[in-house]
C-alpha cells in the first residue's frame, strides 16, 4: 500500500494557483483510475483505488500548505506505513514549467509544505516535483507561486496532468525513471 499526497491550499480562491498543482495532480490520478469518492479523513480528503496492481490512498491535506505534515503523518500512522511508502506531489520553482522530476529526499527549496512534512517524518520520502518555473527575481516569487496559471498555460497544464495520470502505474511500481520519461514523451506530442 502507498500514500500519494498532493500539496495545496484548500478553498476556491486557491484552486488555480501554481502552488496547488499537487492537488491538481492527485485529482487527475483519481479521475483517470476511477478512485473512490473523496472523503474527509486525517485533516484532509482521501480517495482509494488501485494503480498498477497496487493499493494507493490519495491524500489532499486541508491544513493549508504550512501544516501539511500533520495530515500526512496521521495517514501514515493509521495505515502503519513509513516514509518509504509516501509520494508527495508538489510545485517546484527550480524546474521549467510543466517539467516533472521524481527523486527521493533532497532539500526543501523554501517550500513550506515540504518543510512541514520533513518536520514530521524526515527528508527521505519520494517527491514528484512539478515545475512551475521561476519568475526571475526573488521579489516576484510569492506572487508567482500564489498566482493563477495564465490562460496561455492551461492547455499545457492539462496535458501534463493527464500524462501524469496515464503513466502513474510506473510510479506505483517504483519505476520513477520510466514515469518521468513517459510523461515527458506524452507532453512532447
Amino acid at each position: 500500500m502507498q500514500i500519494w499526497a498532493g500539496l495545496g491550499n484548500p478553498g476556491d480562491k486557491y484552486q488555480a494557483h501554481r502552488h496547488n498543482v499537487g492537488f491538481m495532480a492527485v485529482d487527475a490520478i483519481a479521475e483517470e483510475h476511477d478512485f473512490s469518492p473523496w472523503k474527509k479523513q486525517f485533516r484532509g480528503l482521501t480517495a482509494e483505488g488501485r494503480i498498477g496492481g497496487k493499493k494507493v490512498v490519495l491524500l489532499k491535506p486541508l491544513t493549508y500548505m504550512n501544516e501539511s505534515g500533520g495530515s500526512v503523518r496521521a495517514a501514515l500512522d493509521f495505515y502503519k506505513l513509513g516514509e518509504e511508502d509516501l509520494t508527495v506531489f508538489h510545485d517546484e520553482l527550480d524546474l521549467a514549467p510543466m517539467k516533472v522530476k521524481v527523486r527521493i529526499g533532497g532539500g526543501l527549496a523554501g517550500h513550506n509544505g515540504l518543510r512541514s512534512i520533513n518536520k514530521h517524518l524526515g527528508p527521505d520520502f519520494r517527491r514528484v516535483r512539478i515545475g512551475i518555473g521561476h519568475p526571475g527575481s526573488k521579489e516576484r516569487v510569492h506572487g508567482h507561486v500564489l498566482g493563477n496559471y495564465h490562460k496561455t498555460e492551461i492547455d499545457d497544464l492539462g496535458a501534463m496532468l493527464v500524462a501524469m495520470a496515464l503513466e502513474a502505474h510506473w510510479l506505483a511500481k517504483g519505476e520513477d525513471a520510466r514515469f518521468m520519461n513517459d510523461v515527458a514523451l506524452r507532453c512532447q506530442s
